[in-house]
């Protein structure tokens, strides 16, 4: 089988959306072993890849191909952890029966699918989780918010998945709502109803200026022990990248034990392992501290700020690619590579099936090394 990869052609408005690509004449029930390593690389390569028509796809197949991946693993993204009750990811996911490493996640009350006899979904919404709430008249005129920026990951124990897939079997009846930021910018994003939206951190890392270029090379990210526990009583910006600090994470007696070295600390600079780009990736919900130069910050709110200042350029509007979901859309993201976001305020009447399917990775991500990162400081000294 061949089949044809067609990169994204970004709008004007999407000048910063340089990755993506579209996959029309494939079907995953019949992938060879040649055809799997063309799609890996176009994976690594494309950041995000939509494969279209895969309506008849099983739940078991995308499990094969997610874990095709990451071989050496069988445990899904975040193990455990994201059962326990408090966890802020917990109401979102829920393993299908006979494939738990596939998760059903979606809106509205499901019957008989796929070995799930009922489940009422609900569709993640920023009220439960922003520290502001816009007003219902706002909601009501179709406005709405980015719910979290995140990639998936358990950040504790467990090395980020490579990638996620995300099956999208059925969609709400198609309509737009207009994202707004309320961060004090004029920031909005016209986007389909319950769309993905991601950003890549390649070119979030190359949009820095020089001085965070180096700052983010000499910088290793703390993430906080069982972080979706830690987290469960703090609200988000209402920008959905990251957190506001009022003391209210939870203490390290309100946790469960600790185990310090399944702590994780990466560095703020990934290497996507076949283009060999420098990815700025950071999941800044979870951070605890920021290690530059050796030296701890130490101070939460400090950190939250900084990450912030490297991260808000990277979802302005014209970096975003808010996917349009079709039914029977699978997408295969690198999830070391991007970042992505739930958006959208679904009403009770709206039905919406996905899976989402992840392995956790034996390896940690790849660092950049000071031969990586010279050409960034060769162009500068150029300049």
């Amino acid at each position: 089988m061949t089949f044809t990869i067609e990169p994204i052609k970004p709008t004007k408005a999407q000048s910063g959306v340089d990755f993506g690509a579209m996959i029309n004449d494939l079907d995953l029930e019949k992938l060879s072993d040649h055809d799997f390593e063309i799609l890996r690389d176009a994976v690594y390569t494309y950041q995000v890849v939509v494969i279209r028509n895969q309506s008849h796809l099983q739940p078991k197949t995308q499990y094969e191909i997610t874990k095709r991946f990451e071989p050496e693993v069988d445990t899904y993204g975040h193990g455990g952890q994201h059962r326990a009750q408090q966890s802020v990811i917990a109401r979102d996911l829920s393993p299908l029966p006979d494939v738990p490493q596939v998760q059903l996640l979606g809106h509205g009350l499901i019957k008989n699918y796929q070995g799930v006899e009922e489940r009422q979904l609900t569709h993640p919404h920023h009220k439960v989780f922003h520290q502001t709430v816009m007003p219902k008249e706002d909601e009501e005129a179709g406005k709405t918010r980015f719910y979290r920026w995140h990639m998936d990951a358990a950040l504790y124990k467990l090395n980020p998945p490579k990638v996620t897939s995300l099956f999208g079997f059925k969609n709400p009846e198609p309509r737009r709502q207009t994202v707004v930021y309320d961060d004090g910018t004029d920031d909005t994003l016209d986007v389909q109803l319950g769309t993905t939206a991601f950003i890549s951190g390649q070119h979030a890392f190359e949009i820095l200026p020089q001085d965070l270029k180096e700052l983010a090379f000499r910088t290793k990210v703390k993430y906080a022990p069982h972080p979706y526990l830690w987290m469960s009583k703090a609200r988000s910006r209402s920008t959905g990248l990251g957190m506001v600090s009022e003391g209210k994470e939870l203490s390290e007696e309100e946790l469960p034990p600790i185990e310090e070295e399944a702590i994780k600390i990466y560095p703020m600079l990934w290497k996507n392992p076949v283009t060999n780009k420098i990815h700025l990736q950071v999941h800044p919900a979870a951070v605890q501290d920021l290690i530059i130069d050796g030296k701890s910050m130490g101070d939460l709110e400090k950190v939250r700020e900084l990450l912030y200042k490297f991260q808000r350029p990277s979802i302005n509007p014209e970096n975003v690619y808010a996917h349009e979901w079709n039914d029977g859309d699978l997408v295969i993201f690198h999830n070391r590579g991007v970042l992505h976001s739930v958006v959208g305020s679904l009403k009770d009447t709206d039905v919406r099936i996905f899976q989402q399917c992840n392995m956790a990775s034996a390896e940690p991500p790849i660092p950049v090394t000071e031969e990586d990162f010279a050409p960034y400081r060769v162009a500068t000294s150029k300049a």
